[in-house]
């Protein structure tokens, strides 16, 4: 998904800032929103697509560039083909927002989670942003995207919040970054490889050439 190239800066003294675009608006003069809050927020904006950090800094995020919305489905088809053969999990689309540990709301480009997880989830949950991180994350570059913070975000939100395995595509260098519950990062160059769901999704293989434009 597509969003502005700014640092994220932490909240002080309870205030949050806000970004739009290139825009960002420091020191917003409001209270770290609850989750509650968070939630009717989104509700009052539904048609924008909004993250919250740990620190609640919150993200509004312009919509992506058909070659990447394109980049997105292909990859989210093939993992979604994969599930509906085995039926190991639910996948989620890129507007599926989770409340992960750290008390951050995200929304990967692609996801999957164990169906014995999601199981454990009630009704309300999965109505909700459920209190989950992922089993498995896919985010996908988009031109504007800054590849210093996708990098960022794949450890500090994805991984250090209990996602066992995470993929950052980026179609204009035709890499991949491959990162592990254990703390290991693998980089794949060129987009004639295909990646491995290890254990994490027994048998699932994307072939990086989906992407190809």
């Amino acid at each position: 998904m597509e969003a502005a190239a700014i640092k994220p800066v932490q909240a002080k003294n309870g205030k949050i800032s806000l970004r739009f675009g290139d825009l960002e608006v420091r020191h917003f003069q409001a209270q770290k929103m609850t989750d509650e809050e968070f939630y009717a927020f989104c509700l009052e904006n539904a048609d924008l697509k909004i993250e919250q950090d740990k620190f609640g800094n919150i993200t509004v995020m312009p919509p992506v560039s058909p070659e990447s919305a394109s980049s997105e489905l292909e990859v989210g088809t093939d993992l979604t083909n994969w599930n509906r053969q085995t039926k190991l999990g639910k996948t989620f689309s890129s507007s599926a927002m989770f409340t992960l540990p750290d008390g951050s709301k995200r929304m990967p480009d692609a996801s999957w989670i164990a169906l014995e997880r999601y199981n454990r989830l009630s009704k309300k949950e999965r109505q909700s942003f459920a209190r989950i991180a992922p089993d498995f994350v896919i985010e996908v570059r988009s031109p504007s995207d800054s590849l210093e913070e996708l990098k960022e975000k794949m450890t500090g939100a994805w991984i250090a919040n209990g996602v066992r395995l995470a993929w950052l595509l980026d179609p204009a260098s035709h890499t991949a970054w491959v990162y592990r519950a254990d703390g290991s990062i693998e980089t794949v160059s060129g987009f004639d490889q295909k990646l491995s769901g290890e254990d994490v999704l027994p048998g699932f293989e994307l072939g990086l050439d989906v992407m190809q434009v």
